[in-house]
């Protein structure tokens, strides 16, 4: 990274208590930030990166409850309770990872539209045509990349709740039926859902990487 952006995350990983000092008054914050130099361009970087790594997170998150799941199916019964507990622990923290990831998309679309709407505010105080023309198509130009971005990151998300969905109602069924017979009718789910998986983990690696293409040309 560049001088000038290590300068920025590091004001900027300074200012962020003061987002929860200031509360919820969006104009106050983003003004308290700007006198030290660290604008909404900067503060959309540094949100779609807590994005990505939220992301990532969660990517490993549904891996292990996956894997804890294809591991239920073939346990000895001495070891049955134990995998059980690892399954249910992998499926508690999958949620969280995915509030997350819901929290940080949100917590980017709140930004983005406050940066898109004073850049086009601005546009009408150019005296030269030339440069408003050149600042417009910019301000196109980040639009598109910020919403192919985003479509990636929502894409990615919305695969997670099929997969989800079976990792929560196989431990809830198995809470109160942990046999051999509950076990066994794991086995179709087991191979009806490694497709839905692997595509998961296929658009939350794009969705990480389309991220990082964005970051690159806002820095």
């Amino acid at each position: 990274p560049t001088m000038q952006t290590m300068i920025s995350v590091t004001r900027l990983s300074y200012l962020i208590p003061l987002l929860f000092l200031f509360g919820g008054c969006a104009s106050v914050q983003y003004s308290a930030m700007e006198k030290v130099g660290v604008y909404k361009r900067d503060i959309l970087v540094d949100r779609v990166e807590d994005a990505q790594e939220a992301q990532q997170a969660a990517k490993q998150e549904v891996t292990s409850a996956y894997e804890q799941f294809t591991a239920l199916v073939k346990v000895d019964g001495g070891d049955l309770e134990k995998t059980y507990k690892r399954l249910q622990s992998a499926v508690a923290d999958t949620q969280d990872s995915v509030a997350e990831v819901d929290d940080r998309i949100e917590a980017i679309e709140q930004v983005a539209e406050d940066l898109f709407d004073e850049w086009r505010d601005e546009l009408d105080q150019y005296s030269s045509a030339s440069l408003r023309r050149s600042s417009e198509q910019k301000l196109r130009d980040t639009e598109i990349r910020y919403q192919r971005m985003l479509d990636s990151m929502k894409r990615a998300r919305k695969r997670i709740d099929p997969v989800l969905h079976v990792f929560q109602d196989h431990v809830l069924f198995l809470k109160h039926n942990l046999n051999a017979r509950a076990l066994a009718s794991l086995k179709g789910e087991v191979t009806s859902i490694e497709g839905k998986v692997d595509q998961l983990i296929s658009e939350m690696e794009a969705a990480i990487a389309e991220a990082d293409r964005f970051i690159q040309t806002m820095e």
